[in-house]
């Protein structure tokens, strides 16, 4: 694609950047193939190839953000599926997020919208804040149970973007779980640092433990590093915000390496470890972090990846549950890790099933299915209707986004990867399967 930036323009990183990646775009429009919200739309502005263009005339002609673009650049889901079907290379992760960038700063939002986002940014990365939310919101659908019919209707009657926030709140927080010791006899291979992340703690605690015990028993030390990433604001749009969480996280991780040393950064989170990744490019022209944040991204693996070239516990008892594998978009597209989680299954006993349309996003995206609430449920919905056409007993992923948008419609538990392979090697059952089984026996 040629493009017409001036010298004073590409002073500026940003633009640099985007520019490079422009004038890799070759129109050919494979892109439209697998993107999501083309395949559901059929408009060509909500597709990769439109985007670009939108994005490009924007930039080049530094142009404020208008109603009639923002809209495109919202349905954006950031599931980089594109990315994979280029054939020249586009770097479409970066493009769009400067775009973001570029909208936040330029274009003023009707005054819901940016309360909720506000909202969001303020709630989802700070742990406490998200669990007194979610137990807020637990109590209060169950006081809107106990209204007559008639008055429960009217208090139902919220915007949009808020009934997709409340479908989204589980039944009830899960219970913390539980650390296990190191087992006896454990080979040490080295020292790793895995980080909590936000909403994960929170939402799906079970899977931090199961991971710790998952390294421990491969022989790995593990040292618990806490704190947001930054990438649900980084999303957002909001890049000092996003910028202050990674800032904090790279200093805790580089001190433990240097304190002890560390062989790997491990996510847990498919969506972070993404982020995690791209450290180096975000913070490429800080002065201070450039260096750090390059260390940490080349250091950060996903714990499916750090096992799979480690070498998996061997399974106590094979479990032949039949799986349907959701690849979450982070993993298959953002990191390219579509097989490894799959051959570490098999090889703990799972039977995986295969679905149609593997490669497409089942709409959590970070806050899309909150902030786009009707794409996020036709996709959603769509990835469901698949996985009930096979024999699947249980849905696993690698992203506790995905795991929240699947569990709100499944009829089908819904566990993380890494609880599945703890239970075969010797940890607990995952917590879903387990209440399924007692109340199947109810």
């Amino acid at each position: 694609m040629q493009t017409s930036f001036t010298p004073a323009q590409l002073l500026d990183p940003d633009v640099a950047s985007s520019e490079a990646i422009l004038r890799k775009c070759v129109h050919c429009g494979f892109c439209t193939a697998t993107c999501p919200t083309y395949v559901l739309l059929g408009d060509e502005l909500d597709s990769p190839r439109g985007r670009i263009y939108l994005i490009k005339d924007m930039l080049e002609n530094a142009r404020p953000a208008t109603a009639a673009l923002v809209p495109h650049i919202d349905r954006c889901l950031s599931c980089l599926s594109c990315m994979t079907t280029c054939p020249s290379g586009v770097h479409y992760q970066h493009l769009i997020d400067h775009a973001r960038v570029h909208v936040e700063r330029t274009y003023r939002r009707p005054w819901r919208e940016r309360a909720l986002r506000a909202l969001l940014a303020h709630t989802l990365p700070y742990p406490r804040r998200l669990r007194a939310s979610l137990a807020g919101a637990i109590v209060l659908r169950r006081l809107l149970e106990l209204l007559p019919r008639g008055m429960r209707a009217q208090a139902a009657r919220l915007p949009e973007p808020l009934r997709a926030l409340f479908s989204l709140v589980p039944e009830r927080l899960p219970p913390a779980a539980l650390d296990l010791p190191a087992p006896a006899g454990a080979a040490r291979r080295g020292r790793v640092a895995l980080l909590t992340g936000c909403a994960q703690s929170v939402l799906s605690p079970r899977a931090q433990s199961a991971s710790v015990r998952l390294l421990r028993r491969a022989g790995w030390e593990v040292v618990v590093v806490e704190g947001c990433c930054g990438a649900l604001v980084h999303h957002l749009g909001r890049p000092r915000h996003a910028h202050s969480f990674a800032a904090g996280l790279i200093e805790r991780v580089v001190a433990e390496r240097d304190d002890k040393g560390l062989d790997a950064v491990v996510v847990n989170a498919s969506g972070c470890g993404t982020h995690v990744k791209d450290y180096g490019f975000v913070f490429r022209a800080d002065p201070v972090l450039a260096a750090a944040a390059a260390a940490v991204s080349a250091m950060t693996r996903d714990i499916t990846e750090l096992l799979h070239a480690s070498g998996l516990p061997q399974p106590v008892t094979p479990r032949a549950l039949s799986i349907a594998y959701h690849s979450a978009c982070s993993m298959q597209h953002g990191q390219n890790l579509d097989a490894i989680p799959r051959e570490l299954l098999r090889a703990a006993g799972f039977v995986l099933v295969p679905f149609g349309e593997g490669h497409l996003c089942c709409g959590s995206a970070g806050t899309y299915n909150i902030l786009q609430p009707q794409i996020a449920r036709q996709l959603r919905d769509r990835k469901l209707d698949h996985i009930q056409c096979t024999s699947a007993q249980v849905i696993a992923t690698g992203n506790v986004g995905c795991m929240v948008q699947l569990a709100s419609a499944a009829k089908l538990p819904v566990v993380h990867t890494v609880e599945l392979l703890d239970w075969a090697t010797g940890g607990p059952p995952p917590l879903a399967l387990a209440e399924t089984a007692a109340s199947a026996a109810r």
